[in-house]
C-alpha cells in the first residue's frame, strides 16, 4: 500500500488524534501550494496548476498526508471556493460586459455550447450514463478569467480588441457556467433529465441573480456606508465576507448553488466606493482558504484510477473537445475584424468553475475516480498549452500587423504616450 495508513485512519479519529492531522495536512497544504505555484510561475505557467499539483503530491495517490473527504478540510475547501467566486464577482463590472457588444457574446455562448454538446454526446458514445456524460460536458463550458487575463496581459495583448472579446466572452461563459453548474447540481441531486427540471432550475439561478443584484444593488450602499465608520481592523473586508456568506446561504434556501450567491455578492459590491478595499481584505482572506480548495481538489485525484485505458480515453476526448470547441468559438462573430484564431487560443484553459464541477460531480457521486482524473487532466492539458500557443499565434499577429492598424496600433500608441509623459 502506498498510502500511509495511519494518517488516513487519522482524519476519521476523533479529539486530539483528528486536530493534530488537520493541523499537518494544512501546514503541508501552505507549504506545498506556494512552493509549486511559485515553480509553476518560473515555467511561465499560471499558479493554480502547481497548487492542483502539489495536492495531488499531498492526496492519497503519492504522500498520503491530504484526505480530500475529511470534514474540516472539505468544510475549509468549500469555504474557499465561496471566497474564489465572491473575489470574481468583485473584479467583474456589469457595465463593461455590455460594451464589448455582441461579439464577445456571441463567442461566450458558442465556447459554451459547442463544448458541452460535444462532450455530452461524445462520452455517452463511449459508454457512460447520461449523468455523468453530462457532468463531463459541463466542465468543457468556462474559460479561466484569471488564466486568459494574465496571458493576455504578459504579451501585451489585454488592451486590444481580440483581449477585450476574449475577457467579455470569459467573464459572460463563467456566468453561464454557473447557471449550468446550478442545473448540473440539481439533476445530479434528482438524478432525473427533463427539460422541464432544467427550465426551472435555470430559471431559479437567473432570478435569484438579478433580485440579488437588483435589491443588493439598494441596499448595501447604506450598509457599508455604516460599516466604513467601525474602526476594528478588518471590520470592513469581513462585512464584505458575512454578505457573501448570506447570499450563499439564500442562494443555497432558493434551491440554487451556493457559489451562485457568493458570486451575486461580488457582483453587487463591484460598484461600491470601498470595493477597492474589499478587494484587498477578500484576497487576504482567500489567501488562506483559496489554496486548500486546490489541494483538495488535486488529493482526490487518484492516479492509480486515472492510469486506465477507459479514463485515459476519456480524458483524450475531452481534451480535444475542449481545445476544437473554444478554438471554433473565437471564429462565431464573422463581423468580428481581429484575429479570431488568437481569441479561440485564448478561450481554451480551463480552470476554476471547471474544477468546482469536477468537484461537485465526484463528492456527490454523479462521477468516479477515475471520470475526476480524466476531467482533472483535461483542466491541467488546455491550461498547460495555452500560454505558448497563445505567445505563437500573437507573434504571428504582431508581425503582419502594421501598427496603424485597430487593437496593435491603439496599443502602441497608448504605450508611446506613456513612455512620453514620464
Amino acid at each position: 500500500m502506498t498510502v500511509p495508513h495511519a494518517l488516513m485512519l487519522a482524519a476519521s479519529d476523533g479529539g486530539e488524534a483528528s486536530i493534530a492531522h488537520v493541523l499537518l495536512a494544512l501546514m503541508a497544504i501552505f507549504v506545498a501550494t506556494k512552493a509549486f505555484g511559485e515553480i509553476a510561475r518560473r515555467f511561465g505557467q499560471p499558479a493554480v496548476l502547481g497548487e492542483l499539483i502539489a495536492g495531488v503530491v499531498l492526496g492519497g495517490s503519492v504522500l498520503g498526508l491530504v484526505d480530500a473527504s475529511n470534514t474540516v478540510i472539505a468544510a475549509m475547501s468549500e469555504i474557499g471556493v465561496i471566497l474564489l467566486l465572491f473575489e470574481i464577482g468583485l473584479e467583474t463590472d456589469v457595465r463593461s460586459l455590455i460594451k464589448v457588444g455582441g461579439a464577445a457574446t456571441m463567442v461566450a455562448f458558442a465556447g459554451v455550447a459547442m463544448p458541452l454538446g460535444a462532450g455530452f454526446f461524445g462520452t455517452e458514445a463511449l459508454g457512460l450514463a447520461r449523468v455523468p456524460a453530462l457532468i463531463c460536458g459541463a466542465a468543457l463550458c468556462a474559460t479561466s478569467v484569471g488564466i486568459s487575463a494574465r496571458v493576455l496581459s504578459e504579451i501585451g495583448m489585454l488592451e486590444t480588441s481580440e483581449g477585450r472579446v476574449v475577457l467579455g466572452a470569459a467573464v459572460i461563459d463563467d456566468i453561464i457556467g454557473l447557471v449550468i453548474l446550478a442545473v448540473v447540481a440539481g439533476i445530479v441531486e434528482g438524478g432525473a433529465v427533463s427539460v422541464p427540471r432544467i427550465a426551472r432550475i435555470s430559471g431559479v439561478a437567473v432570478v435569484f441573480v438579478v433580485l440579488a443584484v437588483g435589491i443588493g444593488s439598494r441596499v448595501a450602499p447604506p450598509v457599508f456606508r455604516v460599516a466604513e465608520k467601525i474602526r476594528a481592523s478588518g471590520g470592513l473586508g469581513l462585512i464584505a465576507i458575512a454578505f457573501a456568506f448570506l447570499l450563499a446561504w439564500l442562494a443555497h434556501l432558493a434551491g440554487s448553488a451556493m457559489i451562485i450567491g457568493a458570486f451575486a455578492a461580488g457582483l453587487v459590491l463591484h460598484d461600491l466606493p470601498q470595493a477597492g478595499d474589499l478587494r484587498e481584505s477578500t484576497t487576504r482572506i482567500g489567501h488562506f482558504f483559496v489554496p486548500i480548495f486546490f489541494a483538495s481538489v488535486g488529493a482526490a485525484v487518484d492516479l492509480r484510477a486515472l492510469f486506465n485505458g477507459d479514463a485515459l480515453l476519456v480524458g483524450a476526448v475531452l481534451i480535444g473537445v475542449g481545445v476544437a470547441g473554444k478554438v471554433l468559438a473565437g471564429y462565431a462573430p464573422w463581423w468580428f475584424k481581429g484575429d479570431k484564431l488568437l481569441v479561440g487560443v485564448a478561450m481554451v484553459p480551463r480552470g476554476e468553475v471547471g474544477l468546482i464541477f469536477a468537484q461537485m460531480g465526484l463528492a456527490t457521486g454523479g462521477i468516479d475516480a477515475g471520470l475526476f482524473g480524466a476531467i482533472m487532466l483535461m483542466v491541467l492539458v488546455t491550461t498547460f498549452v495555452t500560454p505558448p500557443a497563445l505567445s505563437r499565434r500573437a507573434a504571428v499577429v504582431h508581425g503582419r500587423r502594421k501598427p496603424e492598424q485597430p487593437g496593435i496600433g491603439d496599443l502602441v500608441a497608448g504605450q508611446s504616450r506613456q513612455t512620453k509623459s514620464r
